[in-house]
């Protein structure tokens, strides 16, 4: 039914040009895919396509979760309904900016995987068993079934990672075996080192890229003749790290790009469509220097990406430009676009109770651990959150450095109860003139992780602190406490007011609305944490590195009445109040 020759797609013996859109299901609420697919739509885009990931559906070996935010079935119902065609692009790695790429945390705990993203034996049978309960799942949505897929990828843009071939033929091998029989693709940057390392013999091969479309397409076209011309990712914005500028692209330039793709007579996904938010702890992390692994920059929670369609769901300048493009290449009328949901009133809300973390630690973490060395967080069994790692320093001596190596990724360093730094990794990594007056002193590290390398050589990135060494002696004998941090943390928690004490604080307030719409929660005078509303975590906060400001608070979170507001703040904050703007401000 849908077929691939080198002039192009044919659905049904007919020419058919994709112009597709990014929209990624577990970055937008379940109750606004209906609204964002619309919106895909108005802007002349006929597909969606989406990523899926791993560790997001299983995030514990053999525990499946394919509800709410994870419901794929439901998702791909929704784009048939909204009368789109659709391209699906699975694990095992997807890149995303999504946490380690969207393999999940615990491969890096199961000491038999000794390799990712290759033929190892070990890495091949979790995978293998991922796609025994994956792709039935995708396989029931293929227009050979009835359905509304056209295309599934092989991996996602191994050519910017390795040569192993026989690993990506396995993969597509292991597709076939499990039902699908549309079209498979992969998909590389427009190198020639990409494409020759990144594609299979057989399959036809996509290219990525933000501009100078008929260079790429040159080099597709001399490297793989008998591929038609199609961009898979269309940049058409960035995503931000911490401490970063904020990204953006100016909507004409970006609209000539489009033009000068279609022009050509290609096909197209624009990447992002529609970006969403890294809710949670999902945003991953980038390395500046993807070849070595070097110098880690975490990613902010908003995955507004400078889309055409806004983190909102709303119109923006480059969704008209796009839209004045497209319009030209569609068959049919464009539908109008529809409003995003209505704002709720700009406000303040005092969150007045309060419990330090330190203090909660049997409601919150799991039980001690006792190790020589401190313990990573994938040996403790938990994804993200906080570790408290605590040993003795004998004495009396010094003073000396105390020196974290292999810090992942900020650690507040507390020397008998007492706040003595803060430590970051690829920053400051040692506390200098640290001494012990008496026989010993208790030293505590309080190590938070942020998201894990999702891009190149830094994939696979544990999280934690590797030794401890106070001068050049390492320091043996440590207890760890996880305090694993996501959807529900709170919940656990037994409030009041925190007395006087060190180390991070939890505060809860309410928000009184008499109808759930959208809203923004700005967080001035705070410093770095986590907030959730209603038990739903809507992702980190680092108002003191920006450029991240405000966070997007989705009306499917909140009730008619009272909400439950809950920060967790690491650093300490000036007044513990949150704004509710009717705004972003992303930087």
């Amino acid at each position: 039914m849908f077929q691939i020759s080198p002039g192009g797609f044919f659905l049904g013996g007919r020419p058919l040009r994709l112009l597709s859109g990014a929209l990624h299901y577990f970055r937008v609420l379940p109750e606004q895919w209906p609204h964002r697919l619309r919106m895909l739509r108005a802007m002349g885009l006929n597909t969606v396509e989406t990523y899926v990931p791993w560790n997001l559906h299983e995030p514990r070996p053999g525990e499946y979760d394919f509800t709410g935010l994870a419901d794929l079935d439901r998702f791909l119902h929704a784009t048939r309904k909204a009368g789109l065609h659709a391209i699906v692009r699975p694990s095992p790695y997807i890149c995303a900016e999504w946490e380690n790429g969207g393999l999940p945390w615990w491969l890096l705990a199961d000491r038999e995987v000794r390799a990712l993203r290759c033929r190892d034996p070990a890495y091949l049978a979790h995978v293998d068993s991922w796609f025994d309960r994956l792709i039935p799942i995708v396989a029931t949505h293929q227009v050979t079934r009835g359905g509304n897929v056209l295309m599934v990828q092989i991996e996602n843009e191994y050519g910017s990672f390795g040569t192993d071939t026989r690993y990506l033929e396995h993969l597509a091998a292991g597709l076939r075996a499990r039902g699908i029989d549309v079209p498979l693709f992969t998909s590389d940057g427009p190198d020639d080192f990409f494409l020759t390392g990144g594609t299979v013999p057989g399959q036809p091969a996509t290219v990525n890229f933000g501009s100078r479309a008929a260079e790429a397409f040159r080099t597709l076209h001399r490297l793989r003749p008998d591929d038609p011309a199609m961009c898979m990712e269309f940049w058409c914005g960035w995503f931000d790290h911490w401490g970063a500028e904020h990204a953006v692209r100016d909507p004409e330039d970006a609209a000539r790009a489009l033009e000068e793709i279609l022009a050509a007579g290609a096909s197209v996904n624009v990447y992002m469509a529609h970006g969403g938010t890294n809710f949670s702890t999902w945003a991953g992390a980038n390395t500046e220097d993807p070849a070595t692994g070097q110098r880690y920059v975490p990613t902010v929670t908003s995955y507004d990406y400078d889309a055409p369609i806004d983190e909102r769901g709303g119109v923006t300048d480059k969704f008209l430009a796009f839209r004045a493009v497209l319009k030209g290449y569609a068959d049919v009328p464009l539908p109008d676009p529809l409003p995003p949901a209505p704002l709720l009133p700009v406000s303040s809300v005092e969150l007045n109770q309060s419990v330090r973390l330190l203090d909660a630690l049997d409601e919150v973490a799991g039980a001690a651990v006792w190790a020589p060395q401190p313990p990573s967080f994938e040996e403790l069994g938990i994804g993200h959150g906080l570790v408290l790692y605590t040993s003795r320093i004998p004495g009396p001596r010094g003073p000396y450095p105390l020196t974290l190596q292999g810090l992942a990724d900020r650690a507040h360093v507390f020397l008998d109860g007492r706040p003595a730094g803060v430590l970051e990794r690829d920053a400051t990594e040692a506390v200098d003139g640290v001494a012990v007056v008496g026989a010993h002193a208790r030293l505590e590290l309080l190590v938070e992780s942020m998201g894990r390398v999702n891009y190149g050589m830094g994939l696979g990135d544990r999280k934690g602190v590797g030794k401890v060494l106070h001068t050049q002696q390492m320091l043996h004998g440590w207890t760890a406490r996880a305090v694993e941090l996501g959807h529900g943390t709170p919940d656990r928690l037994t409030w009041g007011t925190a007395g006087e004490g060190p180390g991070p604080v939890f505060h809860r307030g309410f928000l009184d609305v008499e109808e759930p719409a959208d809203g923004y929660l700005a967080l001035p005078g705070w410093s770095k944490g986590y907030v959730w509303v209603n038990g739903f975590c809507l992702g980190r906060y680092w108002e003191e590195r920006g450029p991240q400001r405000t966070l997007y608070l989705p009306w499917p979170l909140l009730r008619e009445g009272r909400n439950d507001i809950v920060v967790l703040e690491l650093d300490g904050c000036a007044r513990p109040v949150v704004q509710l703007r009717d705004s972003p401000d992303l930087g």
